[in-house]
C-alpha cells in the first residue's frame, strides 16, 4: 500500500509562515493559494512570496503585508468565517481543526469557556491566512499522511498582548501535550502557537524520518536569525511511503530490567503491538551479583523506533535503551483459511524451501476449542489433515 506522505523536519522549530512557505516551495502555485483565500472575503492585506538566499540553503519566504488596521477576532467569528465561506470541505475541516486546537488551549490557559475565547495575535489576518493557506496547500498536494519530527523548545521571554510570557509560550506548552519535544540552548521562540497547533492538528505521528521515496523538498524561512547559527528553516519532504508487511530491515530495541514486575508485560505488549511493532519478547537472564532479571526485546520497522522507545520508557522501569538496525529474511506467506471437519479455521500458507506449509492461527484455534469444548490439539490436528490446495486466501 502506498500513501502520499509529508514529513515536517522541524530542526529549527515551526511557525505558520514557515509551514506555508515550505508547502509553496513544494510546488503549490501561488495562484492556487490566492484563489483559495478569496473564499474568506478578507481585505487589507498583500501576500509577499519570494525565494531568498542569505543562509546556507535558499528557501521560500512567505509574509502577509497588512494594509491598514485589522481587528483581532473571537473564536466564534473565525469559526463562522470558516464554516459559512466557500472553502473546499477538506480545507475547511483542516483549518477548523487547527483553530479549534488553538481555541481549546487558550480556554484552558485563561479559564474560559470555548465560546468566550478572544484571539489576539492568532486572530489577526496574517495568522488566519497562515492557517487557512496551509490547509489549502495540504489539500492541493493530496497529502494523506503527515509525520512530524520532535520539536525543539527555546527558553527566555516573549512579548505579546498579555505582556511578557515565558518561552515556550503557555499556549505552545498546552497544545503540545503528549508530543515529543526537547530543549535547546536558545533564548528565542522556535515554536509559535500557530506552528504548534498545525502539527498537533494534522500530524498522524511524531518521530524520525520515515521510510519513503522522496519526491519533492520544500524549505520555509523563519523571520529571525537564530543565536546558535542554525538555519532558521522548516524543511518539508514530500514522497511516497511504502508500507511493507515483511520489512527486510528492522530495528531491534533492548533493555535489561531487574526491578520491574513482569505483571506489566501483557499491558506493555498490547500497547507496543497497537503502535505496530513486529514482535515483543521477555527473556529471563541473570545479571551482576547473581540478580535475576529480564531482557526486553522489541522488533519494529524503521520509523517506529521512536514511538516504541517512548512507550518502553513510560511503561517500564528502564532508564536507558539499546537499539540497532538489522537485516532479516522472511518466507513469503498468505493469510487465509481452510475448511476442516470441525469448521473453517484461519491459517497462514507459508512458502518454505521444501514446499508450501499450512500453519494454524492460535487465537482462532483457541476460540474453536473453547466453543466446541475440545482439546486445542484436536483443532491443530484437523488443520494438519488439510492439503495446501484447500487453502482459501483472505480477500484483500
Amino acid at each position: 500500500m502506498t500513501a502520499e506522505t509529508i514529513y515536517l523536519d522541524c530542526f529549527a522549530g515551526i511557525s505558520g509562515d514557515m509551514a506555508l512557505g515550505a508547502l509553496l516551495d513544494c510546488g503549490v502555485p501561488t495562484e492556487v493559494l490566492r484563489e483559495g483565500l478569496s473564499a474568506l472575503n478578507l481585505t487589507g492585506y498583500n501576500l509577499d512570496v519570494k525565494r531568498r538566499s542569505g543562509q546556507p540553503i535558499s528557501a521560500n519566504s512567505f509574509r502577509v503585508e497588512i494594509v491598514g488596521d485589522q481587528p483581532h477576532r473571537h473564536w466564534l467569528e473565525i469559526r463562522e468565517m470558516l464554516t459559512t465561506g466557500s472553502l473546499h470541505e477538506s480545507v475547511k475541516k483542516t483549518a477548523l481543526a487547527i483553530f479549534t486546537t488553538l481555541a481549546e488551549a487558550e480556554a484552558r490557559i485563561h479559564n474560559q469557556q470555548l465560546d468566550q475565547v478572544h484571539f489576539h495575535e492568532v486572530g489577526a489576518v496574517d495568522s488566519i491566512i497562515d492557517i487557512v493557506g496551509f490547509a489549502i496547500c495540504l489539500d492541493h498536494l493530496g497529502i494523506k499522511r503527515v509525520i512530524c519530527s520532535p520539536l525543539p523548545m527555546g527558553s527566555g521571554l516573549v512579548s505579546c498582548r498579555h505582556g511578557l510570557l515565558p518561552l515556550p509560550a503557555p499556549a505552545v506548552c498546552e497544545i503540545l501535550k503528549e508530543v515529543p519535544v526537547y530543549g535547546v540552548a536558545l533564548e528565542q521562540e522556535l515554536v509559535t502557537p500557530t506552528g504548534a497547533a498545525i502539527v498537533k492538528a494534522v500530524a498522524d505521528s511524531f518521530g524520525p524520518f520515515p521510510a519513503m521515496t522522496i519526491d519533492r523538498i520544500g524549505y520555509g524561512r523563519g523571520s529571525h536569525v537564530l543565536g546558535d547559527c542554525r538555519p532558521n528553516l522548516l524543511r518539508v519532504v514530500l514522497g511516497t511511503a511504502i508500507e511493507i508487511d515483511e520489512a527486510r530491515e528492522i530495528e531491534v530495541i533492548e533493555c535489561n530490567l531487574d526491578d520491574w514486575s513482569p505483571e506489566g508485560f501483557p499491558h506493555l505488549t498490547e500497547k507496543l503491538f497497537a503502535l505496530g511493532v513486529l514482535d515483543v519478547a521477555l527473556i529471563p537472564i541473570q545479571m551482576k551479583k547473581g540478580r535475576p532479571a529480564f531482557q526486553l526485546q522489541v522488533i519494529c520497522r524503521p520509523g517506529l523506533g521512536w514511538e516504541a522507545q517512548r512507550c518502553i520508557l513510560s511503561e517500564t522501569t528502564a532508564i536507558g535503551l539499546r537499539y540497532r538496525t538489522e537485516k532479516r529474511w522472511t518466507l513469503p506467506r498468505q493469510i487465509g483459511s481452510v475448511l476442516t471437519e470441525l469448521g473453517r479455521v484461519a491459517v497462514k500458507r507459508v512458502e518454505t524451501p521444501a514446499g508450501p506449509v499450512l500453519y494454524p492461527e492460535y487465537e482462532e484455534c483457541r476460540r474453536l476449542a473453547l466453543a466446541m469444548d475440545l482439546p486445542l490439539k484436536n483443532i491443530y490436528a484437523a488443520v494438519s489433515r488439510c492439503r495446501t490446495s484447500e487453502f482459501t486466501p483472505e480477500e484483500s
